[in-house]
């Protein structure tokens, strides 16, 4: 009878020790809070994690409001919507929108005056 190896350990592709908790960036939602989904430069939907509250805070601003989860469990809510990414401490991120006030809303264009017209 051939016998089983339990090992608790992290997969070889895996970059940190199974149980790493992750600073995880989130946004409230209907039924608490919802981790927030973000794109690598390519355009992809990626989860993030950050490895200290530090990082996430020199990123994403002291504003941001964070869980902390194990990179499996981070898999969990993305998942059902496709997203099967997960990139730890990214390096960039786009700069805030800025807000638009009234004064930088575009104008319906005034149309030409009927002399300016041209039959064919």
């Amino acid at each position: 009878m051939a016998e089983l190896l339990l090992v608790d350990g992290p997969e070889p592709s895996c970059r940190f020790p199974a149980g790493f908790l992750l600073h995880v960036p989130v946004r409230p939602g209907p039924f608490g809070c919802a981790v927030r989904l973000f794109r690598t430069p390519l355009g992809e939907r990626t989860t993030v994690g950050f490895t200290s509250g530090r990082r996430l805070r020199a990123t994403l601003g002291d504003d941001q409001s964070s869980i902390c989860l194990s990179e499996p469990a981070l898999r969990v809510p993305a998942a059902p919507l496709g997203v099967n990414t997960v990139t730890v401490d990214p390096l960039f991120t786009a700069p805030a929108p800025l807000p638009v006030s009234d004064t930088t809303t575009p104008r319906a264009p005034t149309p030409a005056p009927a002399s300016a017209l041209r039959t064919a």
